[in-house]
């Protein structure tokens, strides 16, 4: 039996019982729905997720601190009793210009924290103030800003956190332009190399923007400020940080040494040779590549159960294509018969009803996937009016690849045809002779 007769007869078939093929063809339908929604919604979500630490910049950040640092001499201690955190090098301007030079390295910014007297109008308030670099802009780390982002890097500006400004001025959009007056601590040179001092200043900034949202999504410990001023800016204050007080009691206090370094990458492609290069300086080094592994991880497995559970919707619809088969089977009885007594083979017999079950799955294929599309669209309509009514702004949790679309329907009909494995095995078997007495 050539093709072209194989495919006209499964359609004429397909045509004769049409009510109960369209069900049939519905229930495959609305089990591929169910496995397209579901996938759609794990890979949205894994999505959204690899987006916002895109957006942040993680994905080309490395973190260095020292291994002296109070937050790593214990876990250090721990991993390897061998090597002792106190003779680790510090993390000073020498190793800051060594991680520099590293291939790949676009720039390296200091962890910049301090504690500040914020002065505005007739209101006082103690704050943390933080630095923040100007390739945060560009990594889109500062979102939904109510003015600008600073000119230059060495501006005399500020960001304010909503919250801080809402508490400065009723209407906290009311700020921007205003200037205030920051009090803080700054770190001077001793009389010795071995001394510094510290000193009482006072610096005035205008303000330029409002921030609605934490920069960096809150992933990193700057986040939490609610004063943001330029790094260079902060570092030409010399602000007093809490790294200054461990060195109080080193050999060298006089020189100047960081808590943390932020490495930035050209691209993500060079974090992990980077990491590995700063571990080797032996300093600690950590990047979000790190814990997106994990991530990576528990969204395959979120996938897995998703698209179990999606699968098996199309696996009941699989016992209705048995089932249609079967008394297609029955029906047709004296059909086989005709085919068999003019010369149509077993194989012939089983091809016909692979063909309508190919068919069946391919049809419910295509329309599941639109069905699922559909639901998929709802979802994420109406998670969208539940977020705007958090006053949260709108996100897409929800894709459908076109690899995702070409799988269901391959899958779809894979089902079908092992679906029709009974019921084409048991039309085969029928004697022509018995079919045609068949009434």
């Amino acid at each position: 039996m050539i093709r072209q007769d194989l495919f006209e007869l499964a359609a004429r078939n397909m045509r004769n019982a049409r009510l109960r093929n369209a069900l049939t063809t519905m229930g495959i339908a609305v089990g591929v729905a169910s496995l397209v929604a579901m996938l759609s919604l794990g890979i949205g979500l894994q999505s959204f997720a690899n987006q916002k630490l895109m957006k942040s910049g993680m994905f080309q950040t490395v973190f260095v601190s020292g291994k002296q640092d109070i937050r790593n001499m214990q876990r250090n201690a721990e991993n390897d009793a061998d090597n002792k955190p106190e003779d680790a090098p510090v993390l000073n301007d020498e190793a800051r210009k060594k991680i520099a030079a590293l291939p790949g390295v676009e720039e390296v910014v200091p962890d910049v924290r301090a504690t500040g007297e914020v002065v505005y109008g007739d209101k006082t308030n103690f704050t943390l103030l933080a630095g923040l670099p100007m390739s945060a802009r560009d990594e889109d780390a500062v979102e939904n800003v109510k003015g600008r982002f600073f000119s230059s890097a060495n501006a005399d500006e500020v960001l304010l956190q909503r919250d801080f400004a809402k508490h400065l001025e009723k209407d906290s959009d009311s700020v921007l332009g205003k200037t205030l007056t920051i009090r803080y601590a700054e770190r001077q040179a001793g009389e010795s190399s071995t001394s510094f001092s510290i000193e009482r200043k006072e610096k005035q900034f205008r303000i330029v923007g409002v921030l609605d949202a934490e920069p960096f999504g809150g992933m990193r410990m700057i986040s939490r400020a609610r004063v943001f001023l330029p790094t260079q800016t902060a570092e030409e204050m010399n602000l007093m940080q809490p790294a200054d007080t461990q060195q109080l009691v080193r050999s060298t206090p006089g020189e100047r040494t960081y808590s943390m370094l932020t490495v930035r990458m050209k691209s993500a492609a060079y974090a992990e040779k980077v990491e590995e290069s700063v571990k080797q300086m032996n300093y600690s080094a950590y990047s979000y590549l790190d814990a997106t592994k994990s991530i990576r991880r528990f969204f395959a497995v979120l996938d897995m159960f998703l698209g179990i559970f999606g699968s098996l919707a199309l696996a009941v619809a699989s016992l209705a294509i048995v089932n249609t088969l079967v008394m297609a089977v029955l029906e047709r009885r004296r059909e086989i018969g005709i085919m068999k007594a003019l010369g149509a083979s077993d194989a012939d017999v089983k091809k016909l009803f692979f063909a309508e079950a190919a068919t069946m799955g391919l049809i419910g294929g295509v329309m599941g996937v639109v069905l699922g599309w559909i639901i998929g669209r709802a979802i994420n309509f109406g998670t969208n009016i539940y977020l705007s009514k958090m006053k949260m702004p709108a996100e897409n949790l929800w894709t459908v690849p076109l690899w995702l679309v070409a799988a269901a329907i391959v899958f779809a009909v894979l089902v079908s045809v092992l679906a029709g494995i009974y019921p084409a095995a048991r039309a085969a078997r029928l004697d022509p002779v018995q079919a045609l007495r068949y009434e």
